[in-house]
């Protein structure tokens, strides 16, 4: 996800938000989540180039990806606090869940911004480089992609993200269901064929 050279995204509209009243919201908010939420259930690998700012939403939105990658000149937060809400598309879960509940609540309760230096040092981001070069780095990432075992990749994306709402033994009940599943798949036949034939990262996948 790419926003452009100047900007990631800033957040939402405030000037819209704030003629909403406590009704308005009740009935509107939940979309907030439910974007970012079909956002992290793509069954494919994703990545966040951030340029310029990713505020508010726009870092929820971030979030929501599998990895992000920042430039080096990029500012990131939560600063809802500073305007006497909360974040309300998955930030206080997705961001606690990433950096810590500790980080977390500093970031949420003083609505400061982040350099990307800092948001390397502490998780929130997972490769900086420099700005003309970001988004270059995330197509890179995801082009390695093309050509790979499509449907274990959708299983280890739901394994890994479902047992992180779970205690261990369900998180490893899921991990085991996902694992023999793909003994099913015609990918996981021709990558052990290919691998005892022609020997490792040769394989060539169908996505079934």
């Amino acid at each position: 996800i790419y926003g452009g050279e100047r900007v990631y995204a800033a957040g939402a509209d405030i000037k819209e938000m704030s003629d909403m009243g406590y009704t308005e919201m009740l009935s509107h908010g939940h979309l907030l989540q439910e974007f970012t939420r079909e956002i992290a259930k793509i069954g494919k690998p994703t990545v966040s180039a951030i340029t310029g700012v990713a505020l508010g939403g726009g870092l929820e939105l971030a979030l929501s990806t599998d990895l992000r990658f920042c430039a080096d000149n990029a500012k990131l937060g939560q600063p809802e606090i500073l305007l006497g809400i909360i974040p309300g598309a998955g930030g206080t879960q997705r961001l606690a869940r990433l950096v810590g509940p500790a980080k977390a609540k500093d970031l949420i309760y003083t609505g400061r911004f982040v350099s990307a230096s800092e948001a390397l040092e502490i998780g929130l981001v997972d490769q900086v480089h420099a700005a003309d070069e970001v988004y270059a780095k995330a197509v890179e990432w995801a082009k390695s992609f093309v050509g790979a075992a499509s449907v274990a990749l959708r299983v280890a994306k739901d394994v890994i993200d479902r047992g992180l709402e779970v205690d261990l033994q369900t998180g490893l009940e899921i991990e085991r269901a996902g694992f023999t599943g793909l003994f099913a798949t015609e990918d996981q036949k021709n990558g052990m064929t290919s691998f005892m034939e022609n020997g490792p990262g040769k394989a060539q996948f169908t996505g079934k």
